[in-house]
C-alpha cells in the first residue's frame, strides 16, 4: 500500500509540472446482446505508444487493476467477474516490487450480464490504471450506461440438502446464483493466474456428499471444540477468576456467614451446597440465555464481526488499566446493595440463591473479562449448549471452594490471607487481558483484510508485553498500588522465568519460525512480510468451482478446507501439523489444496437468495456462500473440516476435523490418494 500511495503521488507532481494533460488511453464502450437473456458490456482501448493499461486482479500494493464498477441496476444481474481479452504481457516491475500484468498498444475487458426480461437498466464505470516508464495516471473512470428491453428470466437452480444433527436424506434447496464465468482466483502458492474459465457442466458440484461420507464411516458433524475441551476451559477460567480480588475475599466471610447462621452444622453445611448450587444455576442460565438471544449460528458470525471484536479489544484495555491501578470499575453499588438487602429479609432458598446472584454482581470485574473470552471461544463450535456448557466448568470451579469450605471448615485457618500476593495476580491478570485484546484486534483484522496487524507486529506486541510481565514479576517495574517490598518471593522468580523465557522463545517468529504454541493466537504465517521458514503449505485456491475445475484439468484429487480467520483450532492445524515434511509434500504435491475461509467478509458480487430447510436466506458474502456449502453438501459447520473429494465432488474418505496427530493425519491423506487412484 505503501508503495501504491508513492508511485500515485509521484505520478501527481509529475502531472503538475507538465504543461499539457496527457491522455495516452481512449476507450469505447459497447453493449452486445448475445441472446435474448445474456449480453456484454465490452471495454475497448486504445493505447498510446509507450503507455500500458494494467489487467485485472493484480493484489494490493501494486499498480491499479480494472475493476467493474455498478452505481445503479434494474432487470440485470451481472455473470462472473470483469474479463480481460486479448494478450497480456507479464513481467516484474521493479517499481512495485510484484509480478504485473498489462496491456500495450490495445486493450479489452469484458463483463457479462444477464437479463431478466423487461426493462433493464444498469449504469457504473470501468476504473483502470495506466503507467509508461516515467509516470502513472491516477486512477482513471470510464462511465457506462445501458437500457432497454429485453425478454427471459432464467434462474439456475440446483439441488442441495439442509444440514441436520442425524443427516437424513438429501432434501431440495432452490438457489438463485451468479455463475463466475470468467473469474480467476488464487492464493497462496498460486503463480500468477491460471486461466481457468469456469462453465456450466453437467456435474454438478455442489450436490451433497452427505450419505457417501456416512457409507466411508462418518459417524457424526465435526466440531472444532469437544464438550470435555470446553468444559475444561470454563473450568480453568472459573479456577482463575477464584484466585482475583473480587472473589477470593469473599470466600471466608461467606462461609463463616453459612456455618454461623444456623447452630445445626449440617445446615450450614446444606445451605453452602445450596449457595454453590445456585452459582451453577446463575451462570448455566447465563449461558443459555446468550446463546438463545443471539443463536449459535449468530454468536460465531459474531466472533468474527469488527465492532464486537474491536468493542471487546477495547473493553479489555479498560479492564487491563483498571487492574494496573489506574481506576476502580464496580457496578453501581445500588444493584449489589439492592438485591443485598433483598436476601437479608427473605428466608430459605431465595434468600440464599439471592447472595450467590449478589457474588456475581460484585465479582464482575474480575470475572467478566474472563467470562467473555470464555463465550467468544465456544461461540465457533455453531453448537447452542456450547456456551451452557463452559459456563457450567466456570460456575462448579467458582463455588466448589465455598462447599469444600463448609464441609471442611478448619481449612479457613489455613486458608492464605489477602495482601500483596493478591495484587501480583490482579496485575498478571492485567498483562494477560492486554494480549489477548491484540488477539480480538487480530481477528477482526483478518476478517476484513485491513493488513493493520500483521504476524509480525502481534509477535513483536507479545514479546514486549511478556518481557514486561517479566520485569514486574522480578520487582522492576511497579504500579500505584504496589508496595515497596524489594525482596522477590519463589513464585514470583519462577513465573518470571515463564514469562521472560516465552518472550525469548516468540522471538525467531519474527523471522517466521512457526512457534507451535502461540499458533492459536497469532495470526497465519501468509500474513507475514519477512519468512525465512520454507516448509509451508498454501492454498493453490479460494474459490471452489475454480479450484475443482483446475483439479480436473491437472487430473489430482482435492483437499478442502473450510477454516476462519477466527478459528484458534485451523492455526494449530496449519502450525502443528501442516508443517511436518510429509505432510506438506502430499497436500503441495498430490492434491489441489482449496481453502475457503467461512467468515470471510467479502461482500459477493449480489446478495444470494437460498432456501434452507423450508426457510429462505440471503448469502452476503463470501464466507456466508461457503459457510452454505460446507452445511448442504458435506452436512457439517464447524472448523477446521477437511475432505478429500474426487473430480466430481465425491469424497475419497471420512473427514477430518481438529486432531493434532500427524500419523493419523498422513493416513487421511493417503487413503484418498489411494481411493482416487482406484477410480481411475
Amino acid at each position: 500500500m505503501k508503495k501504491l500511495i508513492s508511485s500515485l503521488l509521484l505520478s501527481f507532481v509529475v502531472y503538475a509540472l507538465q504543461a499539457q494533460i496527457k491522455d495516452p488511453v481512449k476507450f469505447k464502450t459497447e453493449f452486445n446482446t448475445l441472446s435474448d437473456t445474456e449480453a456484454e458490456i465490452v471495454f475497448t482501448a486504445a493505447i498510446d505508444k509507450g503507455w500500458h493499461v494494467y489487467s485485472t486482479e493484480l493484489g494490493d500494493g501494486g499498480p491499479i487493476s480494472a475493476t467493474f464498477n455498478v452505481d445503479k441496476t434494474s432487470g440485470i444481474e451481472l455473470l462472473g467477474k470483469l474479463k480481460p481479452v486479448g494478450k497480456e504481457v507479464a513481467t516484474f516491475d521493479k517499481l512495485f516490487e510484484m509480478k504485473v500484468r498489462y496491456f500495450e498498444n490495445t486493450a479489452k475487458f469484458i463483463q457479462k450480464v444477464k437479463l431478466t426480461g423487461g426493462a433493464y437498466e444498469i449504469e457504473g464505470y470501468l476504473e483502470y490504471g495506466a503507467c509508461d516508464d516515467e509516470s502513472c495516471l491516477p486512477p482513471t473512470q470510464v462511465p457506462f450506461h445501458f437500457s432497454g428491453k429485453a425478454e427471459g428470466d432464467f434462474s439456475k437452480e440446483f439441488v442441495a440438502a439442509p444440514q441436520s444433527g442425524t443427516q437424513p436424506a438429501p432434501q431440495q434447496a432452490t438457489v438463485k446464483t451468479v455463475t463466475d464465468t470468467a473469474s480467476v482466483a488464487t492464493i497462496g502458492g498460486a503463480d500468477g493466474t491460471t486461466g481457468i474459465n469456469v462453465s456450466d457442466g453437467e456435474i454438478d458440484l455442489w450436490k451433497p456428499v452427505i450419505n457417501e461420507l456416512q457409507s466411508l464411516g462418518e459417524e457424526h458433524s465435526q466440531d472444532d471444540m469437544s464438550w470435555i475441551y470446553i468444559f475444561i476451559t470454563g473450568f480453568l477460567g472459573g479456577l482463575l477468576a477464584l484466585f482475583t480480588p473480587c472473589v477470593w475475599p469473599i470466600i471466608p466471610m461467606t462461609v463463616s456467614f453459612f456455618l454461623k447462621r444456623s447452630k445445626d452444622k449440617k445446615k450450614g453445611i446444606r445451605d453452602a451446597w445450596t449457595y454453590g448450587a445456585s452459582i451453577v444455576v446463575i451462570y448455566v442460565t447465563l449461558g443459555l440465555a446468550i446463546t438463545a438471544i443471539f443463536g449459535a449460528s449468530a454468536l460465531n458470525a459474531l466472533s468474527t464481526n469488527a465492532v464486537f471484536n474491536i468493542l471487546f479489544c477495547l473493553m479489555l484495555i479498560v479492564f487491563a488499566a483498571s487492574f494496573f491501578g489506574a481506576f476502580e470499575i464496580t457496578l453501581p453499588s445500588k444493584w449489589s446493595n439492592a438485591v443485598d438487602s433483598k436476601a437479608e429479609s427473605t428466608g430459605g432458598l431465595i434468600s440464599i440463591f439471592l447472595m450467590a446472584f449478589t457474588l456475581s454482581l460484585v465479582s464482575f470485574s474480575c470475572t467478566g473479562p474472563i467470562i467473555g473470552f470464555l463465550l467468544v471461544q465456544v461461540s465457533t463450535t455453531g453448537s447452542v449448549v456450547a456456551p451452557a456448557i463452559g459456563m457450567l466448568g466456570f460456575a462448579i470451579a467458582l463455588a466448589l471452594p465455598f462447599t469444600l469450605f463448609a464441609l471442611f471448615p478448619s481449612w479457613l485457618k489455613s486458608m492464605p490471607k489477602s495482601g500483596g500476593w493478591m495484587n501480583i495476580i490482579k496485575v498478571t491478570l492485567g498483562f494477560l487481558e492486554l494480549a489477548f485484546a491484540l488477539k480480538f484486534l487480530s481477528v477482526a483484522d483478518l476478517a476484513y483484510g485491513w493488513r493493520i496487524l500483521d504476524r509480525e507486529t502481534f509477535l513483536a506486541l507479545w514479546i514486549v508485553l511478556f518481557a514486561l510481565l517479566g520485569f514486574y514479576l522480578l520487582g522492576k517495574i511497579k504500579f500505584p498500588h504496589d508496595d515497596d517490598d524489594t525482596k522477590v518471593s519463589v513464585p514470583r522468580f519462577f513465573m518470571a522465568l515463564a514469562s521472560l523465557a516465552f518472550a525469548v522463545y516468540m522471538v525467531p517468529g519474527l523471522w517466521g519460525a512457526p512457534l507451535k504454541a502461540v499458533s492459536a493466537f497469532a495470526p497465519p504465517m501468509q500474513t507475514q512480510d519477512f519468512n525465512l521458514y520454507n516448509n509451508e503449505v498454501h492454498a493453490k485456491f479460494d474459490d471452489y468451482d475454480l479450484g475443482m475445475e483446475y483439479a480436473r484439468q491437472h487430473g489430482k484429487p482435492v483437499m478442502l478446507d473450510f477454516t476462519g480467520y477466527g478459528c484458534v483450532n485451523c492455526r494449530k492445524m496449519e502450525l502443528a501439523v501442516w508443517t511436518n515434511p510429509k505432510v506438506s509434500d502430499i497436500i503441495n504435491n498430490d492434491y489441489v489444496l482449496i481453502t475457503l475461509y467461512v467468515d470471510n467478509k467479502t461482500p459477493l458480487p449480489s446478495p444470494v437468495k437460498i432456501l434452507e430447510n423450508g426457510t429462505e436466506r440471503t448469502l452476503r458474502t463470501v464466507g456466508d456462500k461457503w459457510s452454505y456449502l460446507q452445511r448442504v453438501k458435506f452436512g457439517a459447520n464447524a472448523q477446521p473440516f477437511y475432505v478429500l473429494i474426487d473430480n466430481e465432488g465425491k469424497p475419497l474418505n471420512k473427514s477430518y476435523s481438529y486432531d493434532e496427530d500427524i500419523p493419523k493425519y498422513i493416513e487421511f491423506l493417503q487413503t484418498g490418494l489411494e481411493n482416487y487412484k482406484k477410480e481411475k
